[in-house]
């Protein structure tokens, strides 16, 4: 019997392992690389939230935007981290504010000016280098604008784990002749400078689509960084507005009529690229496996009426125009069609929703700021409140900040304060919900309110220097 007893007990440990043994594989099965979806993030440039039609454009149609939104979700209070350029990519490429990357302005083309030299540093983790690890294959196309390459070999996208890299470093180039606005060419594949014929945005949708295709067998991200709506203002077919030899051309429309075929003809070649993406997933079955998200870098310039009259302000600023921008989120059968949610979202949201997609775990070194959407989008549920911040600091070293605190609105300016300082402090505040314009400053009427939220802005704040990576120059360190 005892012998029996014994045997009876080894062949249920043995089974028992077995099954620990299946449920283990089961699990590595499901976290294989060629069972993870595919992620496309499209960020474009310098769109208003009214930038396409299915946000209220009232110019002309965005037909294939619209039907992402259809198909998918629309974010209506959705925000960019930033309110320029340089900042919100390095918010989204990392989902930390991007003050802890010491990224606080538009990396500036001019080789004197205080903001320069920065870049993003190998330090960092980015979403690209963690889905990396994990078995994907990771491609940017388009606008890098996180260093010069020329001031630190660093700051290159491959340093910071894109596979593929087709697309230019600067803040723009010209869409003719992809001259940069340091006036130097400015358009690569890898680290190979490329003398290529093609509008800029022709060319992105066709390497996007490229690098789609040839990847379709495994495990991708996609980074499409497009440069519309972004200046030199240029359709297909417009002459040349840069050139090395020449410097910059600036255009000015002569017409309203004819400012709008310019935003026209900017805008519906970046929704015609959306179609191709698309179709082709529908087309190739990738569709029931990925994911898209659709968003801008921060609110409209002066160049396009692509804001809404809803918000107040625009590209560089702290109101609402400055960072609600329009977002979209699409996979057929995982995310529901014709949905929207006026839940606050913010764009360092991006890196965790795409690593919790992955199942690829978040670093530990350098908690993220942003959250996983992923109950948002799968399960129409809003996630719990929390505050959002801003702070921008403009191409001249005036500072401005923002918090958001559900319907709350914190604005902090500083007018006429020296370059780089926090001097002069203004503080307005504002109820969304009742004036979503921000019209009605409030601060005098609720001062227990403001004072609340300016000292946990400005704590906030200081959390982010205590460890913010160090960066050469900047407007402070200059003056010193």
């Amino acid at each position: 019997m005892k012998h029996k007893d014994k045997l009876l007990s080894g062949m249920f440990v043995l089974a028992l392992l077995g099954i620990i043994c299946q449920v283990d594989l089961v699990d590595a099965a499901d976290r294989q690389p060629g069972n993870r979806p595919n992620l496309i993030v499209i960020m474009v440039d310098d769109m208003g939230y009214a930038g396409v039609s299915c946000f209220g454009n009232p110019y002309f149609k965005t037909p294939e935007i619209d039907r992402l939104a259809a198909e998918g979700m629309k974010f209506t209070d959705f925000h960019s981290s930033g309110t320029v350029c340089s900042p919100t990519r390095a918010g989204l490429l990392t989902g930390r504010y991007q003050q802890r990357a010491g990224i606080e302005a538009v990396i500036h083309p001019v080789s004197d000016h205080p903001e320069h030299r920065k870049g993003l540093r190998r330090s960092e983790n980015t979403f690209a280098e963690l889905l990396k690890q994990a078995g994907y294959r990771t491609g940017l196309i388009g606008k890098w604008h996180q260093g010069y390459p020329h001031n630190s070999a660093e700051f290159h996208p491959d340093n910071h784990g894109f596979d593929t890299f087709v697309g230019y470093h600067s803040g723009n180039i010209d869409f003719i002749s992809h001259v940069g606005d340091h006036v130097k060419h400015d358009w690569w594949h890898g680290r190979k400078e490329t003398q290529e014929t093609g509008y800029s945005t022709h060319l992105i949708n066709q390497y996007a689509l490229q690098f789609i295709k040839e990847n379709q067998d495994q495990p991708f991200c996609l980074y499409l960084a497009h440069e519309a709506i972004h200046n030199p203002v240029q359709v297909p077919g417009d002459p040349v507005r840069r050139s090395e030899a020449e410097g910059w051309k600036r255009w000015k429309p002569t017409n309203e009529a004819e400012r709008i075929e310019k935003f026209r003809g900017m805008t519906l070649p970046v929704d015609a690229g959306v179609g191709q993406i698309r179709e082709f997933l529908i087309e190739s079955g990738l569709d029931k496996n990925t994911f898209i998200l659709f968003f801008s870098d921060n609110g409209p310039s002066r160049d396009f009426p692509s804001g809404s009259p809803k918000w107040r302000g625009a590209k560089g600023s702290v109101y609402e125009g400055g960072h609600r921008v329009p977002a979209i989120a699409w996979w057929p059968g995982k995310i529901q069609a014709g949905t929207e949610i006026d839940m606050p979202a913010i764009s360092l949201d991006v890196m965790p929703t795409l690593l919790g997609i992955a199942h690829v775990d978040v670093p530990k070194d350098r908690p993220l700021d942003g959250v996983d959407l992923s109950p948002v989008l799968f399960q129409q549920k809003r996630i719990a409140e929390r505050p959002l911040f801003w702070a921008s600091l403009s191409n001249n070293g005036s500072r401005s900040e923002a918090m958001r605190q559900g319907l709350w609105k914190l604005v902090v300016l500083h007018p006429r304060a020296a370059p780089g300082t926090f001097e002069n402090e203004k503080v307005e505040l504002y109820r969304l919900d009742q004036d979503p314009g921000e019209k009605n400053n409030l601060s005098k009427q609720q001062p227990q309110q403001t004072s609340r939220m300016l000292k946990e802005l400005k704590d906030w704040y200081q959390d982010t220097q205590k460890t913010a990576t160090s960066q050469p120059g900047g407007w402070l360190k200059q003056g010193s």
